[in-house]
């Protein structure tokens, strides 16, 4: 990879046309008579008290208008500037990742003046939260304690499929009528509706994550109708999705081991040694230590690797895991373990639908190896070189291997007289790689790409990285983007720095504040996994 270090001060390209007027609530495609059928109520929080509500209907099936609908959770924070820039769409990723709370994040992350020119719009996908129907095929299917996802024989193996076989067993059981339309293609053209609804003629997108192959998806579908278009940690398009799977499976590995660098780095505050290998091997013990005894009767193997894995995605949180590693450690207390999972990894309702929503999609979006053997052959040769989550994503995943809906064909994505779109991408991301970025970057001819050098966080943007903020005002208030080139970026900015610290050898209790507060907010919203 090519060497980014430092950052790129580029000369901004202002895009022509992109800057307009208010846009008119007519349109040629209906937008006038749409515009009627949303009415916005307060619902307001102490957090964002301008927070708006509303729904609109959509089809279930788009090629079949007149046919069942659905209805789409929306909520928005008003633009109150005099110049206004039409409804900007933000997405939070997943697939089934709940959008209705970062309309208010994001309209208090930007700069007041920027927001303030935007109606932002956040919104439950189909299936999704307020959404309705809303998808939950098994409750409690994530409550403790579960199998240990590594198998040590054909047995373990047996009872982590059976248990995937019945989950997609008893999602087709349960919504037969509504799999066959849960797919990304549906939900870009809810998206649409959606703008149909706010009566623009184009809409505005921000997207994280899986939100970026859905903004891919949608500006493939309708390149007419984008105006501006935000991508942040890119989904690579091309391997969609079990080959992203993979990916995901040897990055997270190489970020688990960074994380256990920093608590090496650290070792007059955690006291786990001072040399990475064996604080990452001091994890592994642990682990086999809760699988035997589980901490607390709850924290088991697989509990605790999904009460570690959000540390893969934001090192804010790594202070609080490390804290409670060493507590269990070296003081045999298990409570801020248990705390620990309670607050990372445990799965409630809201979850479950989130998983629910997330097969649905992925099972849907592509195909998936129909023979056992190969999801066996690659987790196994995988976990020899990445163990920390290799298992537990294929388990994660293989409901796929019997999904009672047969897949369709994932979009091609590609520029279709796009205006430029603005990307971000993090070198060393987990959930979707650096090279997703770049892959990205080249089929949207005329995007920008601006690079984290050495940042390992997912979703980069609004989370405490003034120089990547900074480029994200620019285009959105003025239509700007960076054109200079370093390696595969248009620019480059240095990464935020890695969390201190904040617990001396046993574990604090957990804090909702644990690194930097807008980067803790913005990861709490995101939809982890994709």
């Amino acid at each position: 990879m090519t060497n980014r270090s430092g950052i790129l001060f580029a000369v901004g390209a202002t895009v022509a046309g992109l800057v307009t007027a208010a846009p008119s609530p007519a349109s040629a495609d209906g937008g006038a008579q749409r515009a009627a059928s949303l009415k916005w109520t307060d619902c307001g929080t102490p957090s964002y008290p301008t927070l708006q509500c509303a729904s609109v209907h959509a089809p279930l099936d788009h090629d079949d208008p007149s046919g069942r609908e659905i209805t789409l959770a929306l909520t928005r924070v008003p633009h109150t500037a005099k110049t206004f820039q039409g409804p900007l769409l933000v997405n939070p990723g997943g697939p089934g990742g709940s959008g209705r709370s970062m309309a208010g994040f994001v309209a208090a992350s930007l700069p007041q003046k920027v927001a303030a020119q935007y109606d932002v719009i956040g919104f439950d996908p189909r299936g999704v939260g307020r959404s309705r129907p809303a998808l939950d095929c098994v409750p409690k299917y994530f409550d403790p304690v579960r199998p240990d996802p590594v198998p040590h024989s054909l047995g373990d193996e047996r009872t982590n499929r059976n248990r995937a076989r019945a989950f997609a067993a008893s999602c087709g059981e349960k919504y037969p009528d509504l799999l066959p339309y849960m797919d990304t293609v549906s939900t870009a053209k809810d998206l649409d509706v959606i703008r149909r609804a706010t009566g623009s003629r184009q809409l505005n997108y921000l997207g994280y994550s899986y939100g970026t192959y859905l903004g891919a998806v949608y500006a493939k579908l309708f390149p007419d109708r984008v105006r501006r278009l935000v991508l942040d940690s890119n989904v690579d398009p091309g391997g969609v999705w079990y080959d992203d799977n993979i990916s995901q499976d040897y990055a997270f590995d190489t970020r688990h081991k960074a994380f256990a660098a920093w608590v090496a780095g650290h070792d007059a505050a955690y006291g786990l040694g001072s040399d990475p290998a064996k604080v990452e091997a001091a994890w592994y013990r642990m682990r086999e230590a809760v699988k035997k005894h589980p901490a607390g009767g709850k924290v088991g193997a697989g509990e605790l690797d999904d009460t570690f894995l959000p540390g893969g995605y934001y090192n804010g949180y790594w202070p609080t895991l490390a804290g409670a590693f060493a507590a269990y450690v070296n003081d045999k207390d298990d409570k801020a373990l248990v705390k620990a999972y309670e607050r990372f990894g445990a799965v409630d309702a809201e979850g479950d639908n989130g998983y629910s929503v997330y097969s649905a999609v992925q099972c849907r979006d592509a195909q998936w190896p129909g023979d056992w053997n190969v999801w066996r052959s690659d987790s196994r040769r995988v976990h020899a070189k990445a163990p920390f989550m290799t298992w537990g994503n294929t388990w994660y995943n293989a409901p796929c291997a019997d999904w009672p809906v047969e897949p369709l064909n994932p979009v091609r994505v590609s520029n279709r007289a796009l205006p430029p779109a603005l990307l971000f991408q993090a070198t060393d991301d987990a959930a979707t790689p650096y090279e997703g970025g770049v892959t990205l970057h080249r089929k949207l001819k005329g995007s920008s790409l601006v690079v984290e050098q050495g940042g390992g966080n997912h979703g980069v943007t609004l989370s405490g990285n003034d120089c990547l903020d900074r480029y994200l005002a620019d285009y959105l208030a003025k239509g700007t983007v960076p054109r200079g080139r370093s390696g595969d970026a248009d620019a480059v900015c240095a990464k935020t720095p890695d969390p201190e610290p904040k617990a001396a050898k046993s574990a604090r209790p957990a804090s909702r504040t644990d690194g930097n507060d807008r980067g803790s907010t913005l990861h709490g919203l995101l939809g982890f996994r994709g």
